[in-house]
Parts: C-alpha cells; sequence; structure tokens
C-alpha cells in the first residue's frame, strides 16, 4: 500500500522534492503553500490536492515535508497540530528541533543544491544531508533518501548551517557575479554565452586541484596598472565590487604584504 505524503510549501525545492517523493514509494495526496495558485501548479504536476488552509491539512499522511522559507518553518509549527508522523524540513540552517512539537519523530532532509522551477534537474545526483531525532529515525530518513538521491549523509545542525554558508558564497555570491559580468557585456551588445568556455574551465581547475591554485587574474598577481584600467572603466556598484574583491583576493594570497 502507497504511503501518503503531504508536502508543505510550493517554492523552487518542493518543486522538484514533490515529485522525487511521489516517485519513493509514497503518495503525495496534499500540497501546502499560503498561496493556493502556487500549491495548484504543484498538485497538478503530481496528482495532489491543493490548499492554502492550514486547518484542512490532512492528520493522517505517513510523512510530511516542510519545504518553506526558514522563517515561515516555526510560525507554520505553532499552527499545525501534532500527530504521530515522520516530519521532516528541508532547510540548510534550521535546527530539526522546529519540527519537535509536531511529533516524537523529527528530522531533517537537505539536498544541497540550487532549484528553481521549471528546471530539470537529475536529484539523484544531489548530495543529500540527514538528520533524525534518534537511530530508528534517522535509519528511516536515510531509507526514505537512498530511494531519491546516490549519495546520503549524516550532518547535524552545525554542520549544515556551515555548509549552508559555503554553498551562498560557492553558487549565491558567485551567481550574482556572474549577474554583474552579463551586464557588462549586454552594454557591449555581447551574449553572456561568451564566458562559458572560460567559466568550464574556471570549474575544472577547481576541482582538478583546488579552487586556491586554480587562482587567475590581475587581484592575485597585484597588477596595479591593470587593476587602475579597470576601475576607470568602471562606475556604481560594478567598481565598488571589482576594488573591493581586488584588495581582499591580493591580502588572501599575499598575507606577508
Amino acid at each position: 500500500m502507497c504511503r501518503k505524503a503531504v508536502i508543505i510549501g510550493a517554492g523552487n525545492v518542493a518543486s522538484h522534492i514533490g515529485p522525487a517523493i511521489n516517485d519513493a514509494g509514497f503518495c503525495v495526496a496534499q500540497i501546502y503553500s499560503r498561496t493556493l495558485a502556487h500549491a495548484n501548479a504543484l498538485a497538478e504536476k503530481i496528482g495532489a490536492v491543493a490548499t492554502n488552509r492550514i486547518d484542512d491539512i490532512y492528520a493522517d499522511a505517513d510523512i510530511y515535508v516542510v519545504s518553506l522559507s526558514d522563517d515561515a518553518i516555526l510560525p507554520f509549527v505553532k499552527q499545525m497540530a501534532p500527530n504521530d508522523a515522520l516530519w521532516v524540513h528541508t532547510s540548510g540552517s534550521v535546527g530539526m528541533e522546529v519540527l519537535s512539537e509536531l511529533t516524537s519523530r523529527y528530522g531533517v532532509f537537505y539536498p544541497m543544491q540550487t532549484f528553481s522551477k521549471g528546471v530539470t534537474l537529475d536529484m539523484s545526483a544531489v548530495p543529500l544531508f540527514i538528520e533524525g531525532c534518534n537511530a530508528d529515525v534517522e535509519g528511516e530518513i536515510r531509507s526514505i533518501g537512498e530511494q531519491i538521491f546516490a549519495h546520503v549523509y549524516h550532518a547535524d545542525s552545525e554542520l549544515r548551517r556551515r555548509m549552508h554558508i559555503a554553498a551562498v558564497f560557492s553558487c549565491n555570491f558567485t551567481n550574482y557575479m556572474w549577474v554583474l559580468a552579463s551586464e557588462l557585456l549586454q552594454k557591449e551588445g555581447l551574449s553572456f554565452d561568451v564566458m562559458r568556455p572560460l567559466l568550464e574551465e574556471t570549474m575544472r581547475k577547481a576541482f582538478a586541484n583546488s579552487p586556491a591554485a586554480g587562482q587567475t587574474g590581475p587581484a592575485v598577481r597585484g597588477d596595479k596598472n591593470i587593476l587602475a584600467t579597470h576601475l576607470g572603466l568602471l562606475d556604481g556598484i560594478h567598481k565598488d565590487i571589482y576594488a573591493s574583491l581586488s584588495e581582499k583576493i591580493y591580502t588572501h594570497f599575499h598575507p606577508e604584504k
């Protein structure tokens, strides 16, 4: 008999976790979101019922996957009635104890990946980090995770927080640099595609050796003439970030100076 699941949330992470849970021995019966249109959009994809009312969330599911923004998890928990189901959340920065008011079986189901609606991902390639309130619960969470993800690891709250910070640096901050680069290229009538070979080689070197070994550019060399030329061509946020990062790069690789 198919075990019953409820997905709490209908955002970027939920849009991938919902279908994955549905294919892992569960029947996702319901999607909850504060925005009914969002709940409907995800529910239609997996044949579930949508709701935007906490009072209407099914009370008899086997598992509840809370995939809300970090600051929305606790307010949701405060409004939800407890039950005996397995409850997990997908946050990298929130402790599992936030779910302890709802059940005696709770934990974390944190896939470390950047998710966007409508973008297809190979979920099996995504690393999953889990934690359970006890060994039995963690074993249950691991069993579920291994049906979706090829690599499942234990990570307590402190480790997940630090991993999340590293993910912000390596993904979110880096992508913002790409946003700024794209803006500069657009001014010259160029597509961001011209950066693809450069970025692919940068990624290859970072994983083949290390990010530190792959650091190149005028900042790490301390090439003041090129830096000054570049700064003279920039203004606003582009100039501020270029100057700040160049200084930080040089200091990082030349701490003695």
